[in-house]
């Protein structure tokens, strides 16, 4: 960190190195022989923020290092704890701007990182502050593992991770691929596919992408509404991305990957919850290998919606239940400091 802070005052930037694999850590300038790149690996794996910690390693060769890289390229620079124990840290980037990350916790202790994967979010979704920050840049994989490592030194091993944050993941797939593959490495992290689930506005073109050429891992759609006219009016991606191609994509998706669905709703109080609303959702999910996630809308101030009551939530779960549809309903966790679903960026 310390040479991180140098570089900074000097105007120079570092190479970050969290992101990496072991065969990129080989081709570093001084790192030779190549068995010195999977040794680079685990040690930066394995959670240590130096290069003076790597003890296997050569004093020169870390000196060298030490001159052009760094082993991560951010820093927590605000945490904000909720009493439901929802963790929320602010990671300020080695230029300057910030993204936010959060870890959650369920009713039965598992802890999940909810990752970003852009530096706001060029998708202006209505009813969700990120939104309102627009898109700056999409972040490199090492600054996506990042947030990863800082919330288990946080609060120990994660069970899970969901590219859910701040930003269109399918908008930055390289750059998740990258990310994906150091924490799922075998000599590293090994984080299990399964347990890695990424959450798109509805990108069809990324979704195609994402089921011919992986990583192997579960697809969220925030679909949101199944009406086309209100969807669009909360979601301008639908003007390119319209309900029938989206419902074709996920189709695509699972058959080609033999992997369910989820499909996500933010409920809007008097908006999306309605009985055409159910009739809409129920059809759109005819054919499709799928599960429904219902998630009351977080407020944002300054936004002109409202929370659905507890018995308008019901009503709607019912209405789909009957047409035979597996139902979830999401408890809200975060809210007291910004860190639920559709705050992200509030404290910016």
């Amino acid at each position: 960190m310390e040479n991180l802070r140098q570089s900074l005052q000097a105007g120079l930037e570092l190479q970050a190195l969290a992101g990496s694999l072991p065969e990129e850590l080989a081709q570093l300038p001084g790192v030779s022989p190549a068995f010195r790149g999977m040794q680079l690996f685990k040690w930066i794996s394995s959670g240590i923020t130096s290069f003076s910690q790597m003890q296997n390693i050569p004093k020169v060769m870390r000196q060298q290092l030490e001159q052009t890289c760094c082993i991560r390229s951010s820093h927590v620079s605000q945490k904000l704890v909720d009493p439901d124990g929802t963790v929320k840290l602010q990671l300020t980037l080695q230029d300057g701007k910030c993204v936010e990350t959060v870890l959650l916790t369920d009713k039965d202790g598992r802890k999940t990182a909810c990752v970003s994967c852009q530096v706001g979010c060029g998708m202006a979704c209505a009813f969700c502050q990120t939104g309102r920050l627009g898109f700056s840049r999409n972040l490199s994989p090492s600054e996506i593992v990042e947030q990863f490592r800082f919330l288990e030194e946080e609060v120990g091993k994660l069970d899970n991770i969901v590219f859910m944050g701040m930003g269109e993941p399918l908008l930055n797939l390289d750059a998740i691929r990258k990310a994906v593959a150091v924490l799922t490495h075998p000599e590293g992290r090994n984080l299990s596919g399964r347990r890695i689930t990424l959450s798109t506005c509805g990108i069809i073109s990324g979704i195609h992408d994402l089921a011919d050429n992986g990583p192997a891992l579960r697809l969220a759609v925030s679909l949101t509404t199944a009406d086309p006219t209100l969807r669009e009016q909360l979601m301008p991606v639908t003007t390119g991305n319209p309900l029938p191609k989206l419902k074709e994509a996920i189709a695509y998706y699972t058959t080609k990957t033999g992997r369910r669905c989820t499909l996500e709703a933010a409920l809007l109080a008097g908006q999306n919850t309605g009985t055409e609303s159910a009739r809409r959702l129920v059809e759109f999910t005819q054919g499709l290998n799928c599960h429904i996630n219902l998630i009351p809308w977080n407020p944002v101030e300054g936004l002109p919606f409202q929370e659905p009551s507890s018995k308008e939530c019901k009503e709607f779960i019912l209405q789909l239940e009957r047409a035979g549809l597996n139902v979830t309903l999401r408890h809200r966790r975060g809210r007291k400091i910004g860190g639920a679903c559709g705050q992200l960026g509030k404290t910016q």
